[in-house]
């Protein structure tokens, strides 16, 4: 059975060289972000890793962020030799895997017993505003709805493909950031120096009028302005963490193992109604 091809990979490489490219430098903001997070959850863990490596669509950009660990690319099948790490990132590309457990899997693949596995991509809530906005103007100039920003997860959906990843005490948490832009317009010349444009495989590929982004531009402006006349855009970064199997992990308990009743915990009368809950007659 063929996969559903959601990215395509040459357009995807083109607009992360024209990021690269980009006067003034690239709008790296975000991953700047993700990777002073991603610290703050490795110092949490308070664990030294002697063999760390970054995957990402940026390597130069994440030698930068993580000098200490070895940068690889984010193809399809990367560069990864089994058991050759102690921590594995993943870091803001997930979003663009056509399968996106495979590359977990592959991750896991590549971590010695109990290494960790920490990866960060875009949520559900990312660029929400600028959804609805060209979806509005889609419908008034063109009568229909066209794929234009790449579908993310919720938190839930995306949390639980670490379990079927295969990895041990699996844990998610996001971060939702907001950002202000004078216009729209201006968002998505920031989105086109992140390296974030259009490159679903199923976009239209004839380029989109003047009309359409301006009406789209209109939309955002009316129904998501944020203080000084400017426009708000959200982003949220969902981070996932999961460890490579080991037998000195904890185990979860054996159901009917318990020693002591939860009634007795809770301080209350087995059987007796919650006092949170009316009783139905």
């Amino acid at each position: 059975m063929t996969r559903p091809q959601l990215t395509d990979r040459a357009a995807l490489v083109r607009a992360r060289t024209r990021a690269r490219r980009t006067p003034g430098g690239m709008a790296d903001f975000l991953h700047r972000t993700a990777a002073g997070e991603i610290q703050e959850r490795l110092e949490v863990v308070n664990r030294a890793f002697t063999a760390p490596v970054v995957i990402s669509g940026f390597p130069d950009l994440w030698a930068d962020l993580m000098p200490q660990a070895r940068q690889i690319s984010d193809e399809e099948i990367l560069d990864l030799q089994p058991g050759a790490h102690d921590l594995v990132i993943h870091a803001l590309a997930l979003h663009w895997a056509d399968d996106p457990v495979g590359q977990m899997v592959q991750a896991r693949h590549a971590l010695k017993p109990d290494g960790l596995f920490l990866g960060c991509l875009f949520g559900g809530e990312t660029l929400a505003e600028l959804r609805s906005a060209l979806g509005t103007a889609e419908m008034e100039v063109m009568g229909g709805l066209s794929p234009r920003v790449a579908p993310m997860g919720e938190i839930r959906d995306i949390g639980a493909l670490l379990q079927r990843a295969g990895f041990a005490l699996p844990v998610a948490d996001s971060v939702p950031l907001t950002a202000t832009y004078e216009t729209a317009f201006d968002l998505m010349r920031d989105l086109r120096a992140m390296g974030e444009t259009n490159a679903l495989a199923d976009r239209h590929r004839a380029m989109g009028s003047r009309r359409l982004f301006q009406h789209a531009a209109e939309a955002y402006a009316m129904h998501f302005p944020a203080d000084g006349a400017r426009v708000e855009a959200t982003f949220e970064l969902i981070f996932l963490l999961g460890w490579a199997p080991d037998a000195s992990q904890p185990l979860p308990l054996r159901p009917g193992s318990a020693t002591a009743r939860l009634a007795d915990a809770l301080g209350v009368e087995e059987g007796a109604p919650s006092r949170d809950k009316p009783i139905e007659e």
